[in-house]
């Protein structure tokens, strides 16, 4: 099975992107499954779900998201509606929606993929490490594939968390900080892993928000209303294969692509 996950989709640029670098991918490199984070294809902050919809009509078969998942109220209703759209597992009980789902590809093989959130730097919710041990015992019972994001801001959370998986997961990916790292790899029990798959938005920007509004801000340290930029696009995203069987890494790949 190939698994192609896309990084941090930022605005409309970023659905530019994917809409234009996806068929090309799946159909030149093969992809069974495509993955891909939405928490920011919503003007930078949220999702909404005409726009969930329009990247399942590309072709992604799940939506992750994070602390971003809930900024656009319209969303509220759909989470619990579209079980293909992901929050982070580690939220309280309660909150709209689901960590986790199970899907199966055109090959009859299932994949599960489970969303994680990291506390270093971000909102206090439940432990991430507990949760996951949790919610690996309910979705190992449906295949032994399992890919994990961690949305997050520390790397060392990150880390941690690929090497406290490594063997009961196929992967452990990072997503939240926008900006690709070069450490992808495959742990010695057979997890792959890379700290942060990058962003697909604006290339030409802080983290897909217009250069100056950031430096402005940084500059004054008074608030300012950030916009996505615009410009030329990068598709950052990891293509994965792996034994759905042995719920294994064969091969990870990053992928950057300029546009």
């Amino acid at each position: 099975m190939k698994v192609l996950y896309i990084g941090d989709i930022m605005g409309e640029p970023g659905r530019r992107a994917v809409a234009r670098a996806l068929p090309r991918l799946v159909s030149q490199r093969q992809v069974d499954v495509v993955i891909g984070n939405g928490e920011n294809v919503a003007g930078g902050f949220g999702i909404t779900p005409e726009l969930a919809e329009e990247l399942f009509e590309m072709g992604l078969s799940v939506i992750t998201t994070g602390n971003h998942a809930w900024d656009k109220k319209e969303v509220l209703d759909y989470f619990p509606r579209e079980s293909r759209l992901l929050r982070p597992a580690n939220y309280p009980a309660g909150v709209p929606g689901k960590g986790s789902v199970v899907i199966e590809t055109p090959g009859g093989e299932k994949l599960a993929v489970l969303q994680l959130m990291g506390r270093a730097f971000m909102p206090t919710i439940d432990c991430p490490f507990q949760v996951a041990k949790r919610e690996l015992l309910r979705l190992k019972q449906e295949t032994a594939a399992v890919i994990v994001e961690m949305h997050a801001e520390a790397t060392s959370e990150k880390m941690a968390m690929g090497h406290y998986l490594d063997g009961d997961v196929t992967a452990v990916v990072g997503t939240h900080t926008h900006v690709q790292t070069a450490d992808e790899q495959i742990f010695p029990k057979g997890t792959a892993y890379m700290t942060d798959i990058g962003m697909t938005g604006p290339l030409h920007s802080v983290i897909g928000v217009k250069k100056e509004l950031a430096i402005e801000k940084f500059l004054t340290g008074m608030p300012r209303r950030f916009e996505v930029a615009s410009g030329p696009s990068v598709f950052c995203a990891v293509l994965l294969e792996l034994d759905a069987r042995l719920g294994k890494a064969i091969a990870f790949e990053r992928i950057r692509i300029i546009d």
